[in-house]
């Protein structure tokens, strides 16, 4: 079977021909989005059931009842790449260099991976990463880049150490406002000038107990795709922050300026705007913590259930850089909510585990709508938040359709 051969294909070329799609075409297209997606034809190496939504770069999501796994395992964690990821024959960990620069690195240093593993302290953290632009598909008027459904977010254990520690042992000038990485990855065009995307955060996310230089993943050495053979890792902001196949990191005593910081990436408007609207780049603001949102993993959108038989329902909730206060369904469009059943996370920014069971009293078609809570008392909206030019930021309701049969 040929390998990374689909450009751009939107959630409705998977929609198959079978009374799901019959549904799907009798409801709108507003209909619940896991129920339209479906495995992708194409493989990828690692990878089990994910849909590709691009190839050139490689860019896959997960369809939300695959998402199930408390711990996500590393072929079901979503791929999101800016350029192409260096080759594995190509890379020796052995060899691999990590170089501490920048206007604010008092004493820059370089440390071979083997020197981090044996100098600094381990540490293993479960910590959710999902695309600024997860559920772009939804958006209208349409916004370009990979039409995300509900499948790009994920929370693997990452093992490795403090970006703290690091930074701290050369040193932090007084004058440090952002740390950001650049990586081994070619930029599309093949220019070995450029780099595809080099991002960061502010000193003081960087310097969280939380933010690790990460080699493993799930207790294994991390996978290509995922960045091996080290990357950065910082929860609850966009993936995008956190840079794999690192050899750089730069204390910067200004805002970072590389590839995917500046213009329009991965910022959203100031201030609202009005669907369609021309922001300029001046007035567009960087993404920092993502918005509370969750996901229901099980039942798969689509399932046929009998009345009478209590349904079982289960999810997770995150919130950026918060916790989740409370979580809630709907099987009614929203008339009403019933609380659920809400785990702790096992450690900050990790998602949370939520469970449910629900009765039908007629037969018919329903729809199980999910709503999560921060602590901040934030609430998933039950529709589309704020339209912005790149379709960042969906946290709308995740919603699957139920059939209940006699």
């Amino acid at each position: 079977m040929r390998k990374f051969v689909l450009h751009n294909v939107s959630r409705r070329g998977f929609i198959k021909s079978s009374g799901l799609a019959a549904l799907s075409s009798a409801v709108g297209s507003l209909i619940p989005h896991a129920m339209a997606a479906a495995e992708s034809p194409i493989q990828i190496p690692g990878k089990s059931g994910l849909v590709v939504l691009n190839d050139r770069p490689i860019n896959a999501e997960t369809p939300a009842h695959l998402l199930d796994d408390t711990i996500t395992p590393a072929n079901r964690l979503f791929v999101r790449n800016n350029g192409i990821p260096p080759a594995v024959e190509d890379i020796d960990p052995d060899q691999w260099t990590l170089q501490i620069a920048g206007e604010s690195c008092i004493e820059p240093k370089s440390f071979t991976l083997a020197a981090l593993k044996a100098r600094f302290e381990h540490h293993t953290l479960q910590l959710q990463v999902e695309c600024g632009g997860n559920g772009r598909s939804e958006y209208y008027p349409p916004a370009r880049g990979n039409q995300w459904t509900t499948g790009a977010i994920g929370c693997p254990e990452w093992t490795g150490v403090r970006l703290r520690d690091v930074l701290e042992d050369c040193g932090i000038a007084d004058d440090a406002v952002y740390v950001a990485y650049e990586a081994v990855d070619r930029h599309l065009s093949g220019d070995p000038t450029k780099l595809p995307i080099s991002r960061g955060v502010p000193t003081n996310k960087a310097l969280e107990k939380e933010s690790l230089i990460a080699w493993a993943m799930n207790g294994r050495p991390l996978p290509l795709l995922h960045g091996f053979p080290l990357r950065m890792v910082c929860g609850g902001w966009p993936a995008s922050v956190s840079g794999k196949w690192i050899n750089k990191i730069l204390i910067r005593d200004r805002v970072h300026d590389g590839p995917k910081m500046t213009g329009q990436s991965y910022r959203v408007p100031c201030k609202p705007v009005v669907p369609g609207t021309a922001v300029a780049d001046e007035d567009m603001c960087i993404i920092e913590s993502m918005p509370v949102k969750s996901l229901i993993t099980y039942p798969k959108s689509g399932v046929s259930h009998a009345l009478g038989d209590p349904m079982a329902i289960r999810g997770h909730a995150w919130a950026g850089d918060l916790r989740v206060r409370k979580m809630f369904v709907s099987t009614n469009f929203g008339a009403t909510w019933q609380r659920v059943s809400l785990e702790r996370p096992v450690n900050r920014l990790a998602w949370q585990r939520w469970s449910v069971v629900v009765d039908f009293q007629t037969a018919g078609y329903y729809e199980i709508w999910a709503r999560a809570e921060d602590e901040h008392e934030n609430s998933q909206p039950v529709v589309l938040p704020g339209w912005n030019p790149r379709g960042y930021l969906n946290n709308a309701c995740h919603r699957i359709a139920v059939e209940v049969h006699a």
